[in-house]
């Protein structure tokens, strides 16, 4: 809650806090106090309880302080930013985001103000450096410099111009611009080919023009929504001639040699039904040591990736680029060629390979006593599913599970057991996860969208590689040897303190000023589960939570409530996995393919990296999936379905659909009967006039008005019922499908709704404020 405004006088002069804040809201730039005092007249001593003012406004949140101690509305842009040229809108005039602006928060709006050169050198997808200032609810930036660096190829659809040559339509819903292609440029294009295009530095018309590089694929493919999201992102998806025979002239490991022989335990692997590669295999026995009753004896057998891939290599520059895999519904786009990945780096049934066995011993309660790591050889007895041993812990095991129930599958859940209970006392932060997954048919289409399954058997590989992940840390942090660590950030206090004022109104909230630990969010989770508010409430917690990454340079993980963490367990598809086995071949004299020297000195910048490839492919594969989903929409069309508000912007509402895992955008000019305002401490948009109101977490109907598989966009409307799909759209806030009635406000009479028709809720117009003219 904000704090009250201190009872003691006043000195003259001193503005109030709304004249205060009113201020600096208004300001064109970010405002520093010597600034502020000029402008209401304030000198000498006075200048102190201006300070106090000042921080006392900051401390309720509603003001940042900057750079150069310069004050603004929170979320403000700065003076200076990096800027992504978006291009020309249907005025002609170029428009621009902030460059790395996060995709759940409502983009700014921004206008490039010609500079003495003109603005016809910035195509879409250029990074400028710019001045900003702000003129009411936009800004104008007036750019510095072109920065280097910048996206050089823009992918879209190849369409026909009646008046010759073609036009390229954008497969990025962020890009509005449309591209002229001259027939000299088209490349052979036919209508309907989805292209690779380089922008080139010209306008005609106030448009943008484009020169056809590649030709990836046609519209209408059934694969086409994951090769528009590899290109789209720049993955590298096709190994130089190289590296592919760097792969195939790898030979197996013949016998054990010098390696730990551990074919004689059975060791399974447990994936997914559609897994393309098996780099972990798990095995457990109690443990036979009378100092340590209960516990267990487990072995994770790695695939040794190190071995294959050494340090400065063809294979090696090329994984590093690549950072990690990338996994779309239809295919995968691998950090390490198939020779590699799913065949010699596979632990394939029946088969001998080379692996990296973490040894670890826990005691009954399941933590670790004690561990050591082996090269060694191994054969895996079974390549196993997850449904498969879920159903054989269940007492319904199939014939190849049968004969391993009592030598594999309850030693690995009696482990499982004494971890899962170490990880309840650790108190880890554990969130509702929900997972979409698309299953295609053998050509290609949607046949339906599903949530993945969450079972005690996908728990299990988690909490065995979890404890492996932790012996490789431990082992290389006693060694004082550079490590790849996996740090997860405590969050940000004054998004805490947020979250715990929003949770306070139903009833959820935690004590002021108590130490963060993520026990505290997963007793918020456990007191919501059973009410009305569990999904707003795991998305808000999981908003507040700060992004993992790779560093060499140890924090911790919060989320799992472990003082030191890296990634251990799947070199086949993360290179940071690979960086920790050469660092562990060091650390114990395993071989001569450990870390080339120097090694340390680079870890910074490539843990940089390969977190920068890891979010790419994140994004990349939610946009594919989107894609996916459009398509799948697109014969639903007109369609009722229920809903769940997910996001909430001063431009409308995101609604996740709930049988398909789809958010579709609610414009906030579809919501009728009133006029909305953001309210973004509470995430809700509230009625002006009656008072109705759209909450995150809200349950609602929503009829799909638009599905592009192009772009991946859906735009829903908000109805009444789910059988009103031919009445007027209605507002939706508070209700329950088929329950909670409507709080939505009441219509505006005629001559209410002509005094303001033109604007959208909250005051906004519908159409940009003429500006005056700029010099």
């Amino acid at each position: 809650m904000p704090r009250k405004p201190r009872k003691s006088k006043r000195p003259p002069g001193l503005p109030t806090r709304e004249q205060l804040l009113d201020f600096i809201r208004r300001s064109e730039t970010p405002v520093g106090k010597r600034e502020i005092a000029r402008a209401f007249g304030i000198a000498g001593a006075d200048r102190i309880p201006l300070k106090a003012l000042l921080k006392e406004l900051r401390e309720d949140g509603l003001i940042d302080r900057g750079r150069g101690r310069r004050h603004a509305a929170p979320d403000a842009l700065p003076e200076i930013a990096v800027l992504r040229i978006v291009g020309p809108d249907s005025d002609g005039e170029l428009r621009a985001e902030p460059w790395n602006w996060p995709e759940d928060r409502p983009k700014p709006e921004i206008f490039v103000a010609p500079d003495r050169r003109g603005t016809a050198t910035l195509a879409a997808g250029d990074r400028v450096l710019a001045r900003l200032s702000r003129q009411g609810e936009e800004y104008e930036a007036r750019p510095i410099r072109q920065l280097v660096g910048q996206p050089h190829e823009v992918i879209g659809f190849f369409e026909r111009d009646p008046k010759g040559g073609g036009r390229l339509r954008p497969t990025d819903r962020r890009v509005k611009a449309t591209y002229l292609i001259e027939e000299r440029h088209a490349a052979g294009a036919r209508p309907g080919d989805l292209v690779a295009a380089e922008p080139l530095h010209t306008h005609r018309s106030g448009h943008l023009q484009a020169r056809v590089v590649d030709i990836v694929g046609r519209q209408g493919e059934p694969r086409i929504a994951s090769l528009i999201a590899i290109h789209e992102h720049d993955i590298p998806h096709e190994f130089p001639p190289e590296v592919e025979r760097a792969a195939n002239e790898a030979r197996p490991v013949r016998g054990p040699g010098e390696r730990t022989d551990f074919r004689d335990r059975p060791l399974v692997t447990i994936d997914g039904e559609d897994a393309r590669d098996f780099d972990d295999a798990v095995w457990a026995e109690a443990d036979t040591d009378p100092d340590n009753r209960g516990g267990w004896h487990m072995l994770v057998a790695i695939a040794d990736v190190a071995h294959y891939v050494r340090a400065g290599g063809p294979l090696d520059r090329e994984a590093e680029k690549r950072g990690n895999s990338v996994y779309f519904p239809d295919r995968v786009v691998p950090m390490l060629p198939e020779a590699l990945s799913n065949d010699l780096c596979s632990l394939r049934p029946k088969e001998d390979r080379a692996c990296l066995v973490a040894e670890i011993r826990i005691d009954a309660a399941g933590r670790i006593k004690r561990h050591r790591f082996h090269r060694g050889l191994m054969r895996s007895v079974a390549r196993l599913t997850y449904e498969r041993v879920q159903f054989a812990a269940d007492g319904t095991p199939d014939a190849e599970i049968e004969p391993l129930m009592q030598s594999v599958i309850r030693p690995l859940y009696g482990a499982y057991a004494a971890l899962r209970e170490a990880r309840r006392k650790r108190g880890t932060l554990d969130l509702d996860a929900q997972e979409r997954r698309v299953i295609l048919d053998e050509k290609g289409r949607v046949v339906r969208i599903e949530q993945r399954r969450s079972l005690d058997s996908h728990r299990l590989i988690e909490e065995f590689m979890i404890a492996a992940n932790v012996a490789a840390a431990e082992t290389l942090e006693r060694r004082q040897l550079p490590c790849m660590y996996r740090i997860h950030p405590a969050p940000d206090a004054a998004k805490v303190e947020a979250l715990r004022e929003f949770l306070a109104a139903f009833g959820l909230g935690f004590a002021k000023g108590q130490v963060i630990r993520p026990r505290l969010f997963t007793q918020v989770l456990e007191r919501a589960r059973d009410t009305p508010y569990r999904a707003v409430v795991n998305e808000l917690v999981l908003r507040t939570q700060m992004q993992a990454a790779y560093s060499p340079n140890n924090v911790g993980h919060f989320g799992l409530a472990l003082s030191r963490y890296c990634h251990f367990t799947s070199p086949i598809r993360r290179y940071a996995d690979l960086l920790v086995h050469r660092a562990i071949v060091d650390a114990l004299k395993l071989g001569p393919d450990g870390l080339p020297p120097g090694a340390e000195g680079r870890f910074e910048r490539i843990g940089d990296a390969i977190s920068a490839t890891e979010r790419r492919a994140a994004q990349a594969e939610r946009d594919a999936i989107d894609r996916y989903t459009a398509a799948y929409l697109s014969a639903q069309r007109g369609q009722t379905v229920a809903g769940r508000i997910n996001g909430v912007t001063r431009f409308g509402l995101f609604v996740t659909l709930l049988d398909s895992g789809g958010s579709g955008l609610v414009p906030i000019s579809s919501l009728p009967n009133d006029f909305y305002e953001h309210d973004e401490k509470h995430h809700r948009l509230v009625g002006r006039r009656w008072a109705g109101e759209y909450r995150l977490g809200d349950p609602v109907w929503a009829r799909i008005v638009e599905a592009d598989p192009v772009t991946g966009g859906l735009v829903v409307h908000l109805v009444e019922t789910a059988d009103d799909d031919t009445a007027a759209d209605t507002p939706h806030a508070r209700r329950d499908p088929g329950s909670r009635p409507c709080r939505g406000g009441a219509p505006a009479s005629g001559r209410e709704r002509g005094a303001d028709r033109g604007r959208q809720p909250g005051g906004r117009r519908t159409r940009r404020p003429i500006r005056k003219k700029r010099r």
